[in-house]
C-alpha cells in the first residue's frame, strides 16, 4: 500500500468515528488513497518524509487543493437536478466487504482487493453505500479514497474503533447528515450498552442508521444498516423487531426509508419477510409500514439471485442474503447483483438499487 505520512494536524485528516478520533490514528501510516494525482505524489517512503519535512509542507497543501480541506472549505452542493414535484433519484448499494484477515492472502487479501471495490464504486455512481464486516483500517482505506462522502458508523467491540462496522457512506457534496437523527444501536436485551449480545449470537451485532437531507430539494431519507447473526433465526427476527420499533418510534411521519444490510437470510425468511409484508416475527410490535424488496421488485422470477458465494469455492452454493428495501410509494428504476469474475471483490456481491424517492407530505 501507498505510504501517507501525513501529521496529525494535517487538515486533510479525516474524523472516522464522530468521537473525536482521527482515521488515521494506530493505523500505522495504512490509509490508502487512490486518488490519480494524489497517489502519485505519497508513493516516497516514510524515510524520504522524514528528511523532507519542506517538501511535505508543500505536497500537503496540493493535496488539500486536489481534495479539499474540511478545516476551511465549505461543501459545494454537487448539482443535482430537480423534478417538479420534488422527487428524487439515487443510486443505492450494499456491499459485505469481508473482513480483513492474515488467512486470506493473495488476490483474496484486502490490500488486493480494495483497488477494484474503489473502481467498482465509482463505475457504479454510488451515492449511499452499506457496509458489512469492514475493520477499521478497511474504513479507513475506502474513506480515504472517496473524499467526496461522509461516513456514519463505529467499531461493534467498543462503540469506536474496534470491531466489525456496519457503516454508511454517503455523499455529502448531495446528503447532509441530520445532527439529531444518526447513530447506532446493538442487537440484544440492552441496545444502548457497548458490544452487547443477546439472543444466542457469539458475536455482537449492530444497525446504524441516519437521516439524510438532500441538498437540492430538501428532501428527508431515513438511511439504515443491519447486520444479522449468521446462525441463530430468534436474533434475526428480534434484532429486525427491535430496529422495525425504533424505526417508527424515530420516524413518526413516515418519511421515504431505505432499509439496507446483511440479513444473513434469504428472501422467504420470517425476518426479512417481516419486513417486505409485515408478516409478524415472534411476538407483535408497534404498527410498521412495511417496506419493498427493490431486487424482489425487478426480478422475482430471477434464478440467479446468489449474493454470498463463498468465493465461488462451488457456484451452485450461493444463497440471497443482502439486501435493499425501501418505501413502498418509491419506484424502482435499477435493482441488480454487481457480479464480477476472479479476482473476486468479497466473498459476497455487492447489491445496487437505483430509486425514485417522493416526496415526503408534511
Amino acid at each position: 500500500m501507498r505510504t501517507v505520512g501525513l501529521n496529525a494536524g494535517s487538515c486533510v485528516s479525516k474524523k472516522l468515528s464522530f468521537s473525536g478520533e482521527y482515521r488515521h490514528d494506530g493505523l500505522k501510516d495504512r490509509a490508502v488513497i487512490l486518488n490519480p494525482l494524489a497517489g502519485s505524489i505519497f508513493s516516497f517512503t516514510s524515510v524520504w518524509f522524514k528528511t523532507n519535512r519542506f517538501i511535505i509542507a508543500i505536497l500537503t497543501c496540493l493535496l488539500c487543493l486536489v481534495l479539499g480541506c474540511e478545516k476551511t472549505q465549505k461543501e459545494v452542493p454537487k448539482a443535482v437536478a430537480v423534478s417538479l414535484d420534488g422527487s428524487i433519484e439515487v443510486a443505492l448499494m450494499t456491499f459485505n466487504l469481508r473482513y480483513e484477515n492474515k488467512q486470506e492472502i493473495g488476490k483474496r487479501a484486502w490490500r488486493n482487493r480494495v483497488v477494484g471495490i474503489v473502481g467498482m464504486l465509482q463505475r457504479e455512481k454510488v451515492e449511499i453505500l452499506g457496509i458489512q464486516e469492514g475493520l477499521h483500517g478497511q474504513v479507513a482505506d475506502l474513506w480515504a479514497s472517496l473524499p467526496n462522502f461522509g461516513f456514519e458508523g463505529v467499531g461493534r467491540d467498543d462503540g469506536k474503533k474496534r470491531g466489525e462496522y456496519t457503516g454508511i457512506f454517503y455523499r455529502k457534496d448531495r446528503f447532509e447528515a441530520d445532527p439529531k437523527n444518526r447513530g447506532s444501536i446493538w442487537l440484544s436485551d440492552t441496545p444502548s450498552k457497548v458490544g452487547s449480545k443477546s439472543w444466542g449470537n457469539s458475536f455482537p451485532r449492530m444497525a446504524t442508521w441516519v437521516r439524510l437531507l438532500d441538498r437540492s430539494s430538501g428532501q428527508a431519507l431515513w438511511v439504515v444498516n443491519i447486520h444479522l447473526d449468521h446462525m441463530h433465526q430468534p436474533s434475526r427476527e428480534k434484532g429486525v423487531k427491535l430496529f422495525a420499533q425504533k424505526l417508527t418510534e424515530m420516524n413518526p411521519d413516515f418519511e421515504p426509508v431505505v432499509w439496507m444490510g446483511d440479513f444473513n437470510a434469504g428472501e422467504w425468511n420470517p425476518a426479512v419477510r417481516y419486513i417486505a409484508d409485515g408478516i409478524p416475527t415472534n411476538g407483535s410490535t408497534k404498527a410498521f409500514p412495511s417496506l419493498m424488496e427493490t431486487y424482489y421488485q425487478l426480478h422475482p422470477k430471477d434464478k440467479a439471485r446468489g449474493t454470498l458465494h463463498f468465493w465461488m469455492s462451488d457456484p451452485n452454493r450461493q444463497w440471497k442474503v443482502d439486501h435493499i428495501f425501501v418505501s413502498k410509494e418509491a419506484k424502482v428504476l435499477e435493482a441488480k447483483i454487481v457480479k464480477s469474475g476472479e479476482p473476486y471483490l468479497s466473498d459476497h456481491f455487492p447489491v445496487k438499487a437505483r430509486v425514485v424517492f417522493r416526496k415526503s407530505e408534511g
